[in-house]
């Protein structure tokens, strides 16, 4: 199988060594020259993984047209920059293929769904269908293969059989789901909540708190979803509670780092101030906030979010907003 990864970062990287791993032919694509020779010629990333020796087998490229030959096209970027990738992919391709999206979060603008926009970006005669790769996962792990599971999630199962056999191995287990709404909702709405969880870290609230958020932000990620199309139990499976878990508790999660900082320092302008990593959380609070509003759906979790990174609301002040709403029984908004 040969295989183009759009984007020369940490989680591109990491798929293409799992890739090569398996005995594929991986080629990596990337903006940054410095990045594709330390790919190409030395076998290393090292502005993202210092010390890591990576496959040999993994080629880099900074001319987007050698991804032409490819069967499968991973894309490998932050979710703002979807469109505009699709759009030169356009400009590149010879025949139909697979796009996998591994990116989590939604349109800035019209606030659709990824694969929905990569459809409607990629001329159809060069498009089989959009399969996305997501689930509980972190590059600085898969990197050093330890042991890893996600799944491929596509309506169609021939597509995503292809893309699960393609990528599986004795580290990387890939399941399949044909719920895309369910999961696709999921592995975005949870980046919000992982803010959520380092704000409380920072606040220093303790595990209790954690605990309560986590349990409360799924039930939230999942009357969001479910409203939208997707499928219960999709939130009880890896791109539901299993994301929601590693995002809300890994030291390696940029969204719970981001949390983190703005808890410590009970303000968010710091970290606008700061910043210079994709977290793909702060635009999904304004994306799923605004939507909440519009189809009246209770977020009370992502609406003190928006609040604090939007509306200089303090963190502190956001939790005794929480924790002041009126009593209710649990499995109810």
């Amino acid at each position: 199988m040969k295989v183009g990864f759009v984007g020369s970062g940490s989680w591109g990287t990491a798929l293409a060594q799992v890739c090569c791993d398996n005995g594929h032919d991986a080629l990596i694509w990337g903006r940054s020259l410095d990045e594709i020779v330390d790919i190409a010629r030395y076998h290393q990333n090292e502005k993202y993984f210092p010390g890591v020796r990576l496959n040999e087998n993994i080629r880099a490229t900074n001319d987007l047209s050698a991804l032409s030959d490819r069967d499968l096209i991973v894309l490998s970027v932050p979710a703002d920059a979807v469109e505009a990738v699709c759009i030169l992919l356009n400009s590149i391709l010879k025949h139909p293929i697979i796009i996998v999206n591994v990116a989590k979060g939604f349109h800035p603008v019209s606030h659709k769904r990824l694969s929905v926009i990569i459809k409607e970006t990629i001329q159809p005669r060069y498009l089989k269908d959009v399969v996305s790769l997501i689930g509980p996962s972190h590059a600085e792990e898969v990197i050093v293969r330890l042991l890893t599971s996600i799944n491929a999630v596509c309506e169609n199962e021939t597509y995503a059989s292809i893309v699960q056999g393609t990528f599986s191995n004795t580290y990387f287990r890939v399941y399949r789901s044909s719920d895309v709404i369910g999961a696709e909702m999921g592995v975005g709405i949870k980046n919000i909540i992982a803010i959520a969880s380092g704000i409380l870290s920072g606040l220093g609230l303790g595990d209790n708190a954690r605990a309560a958020l986590m349990t409360r932000g799924l039930a939230e990620m999942s009357r969001f979803g479910i409203a939208m199309g997707g499928k219960p139990e999709t939130y009880l499976g890896l791109t539901g509670v299993g994301d929601l878990i590693v995002t809300c508790t890994s030291v390696h999660s940029r969204n719970y780092q981001a949390g983190l900082l703005i808890g410590k320092l009970n303000n968010a302008k710091p970290f606008w101030d700061m910043n210079t990593k994709t977290v793909e959380g702060v635009k999904a609070a304004k994306v799923i906030y605004e939507e909440s509003v519009k189809i009246g759906i209770s977020m009370p979790i992502t609406e003190q979010v928006y609040r604090v990174l939007y509306e200089n609301v303090s963190p502190k002040d956001a939790v005794v907003a929480l924790m002041s709403r009126n009593l209710k029984p649990e499995f109810t908004e």
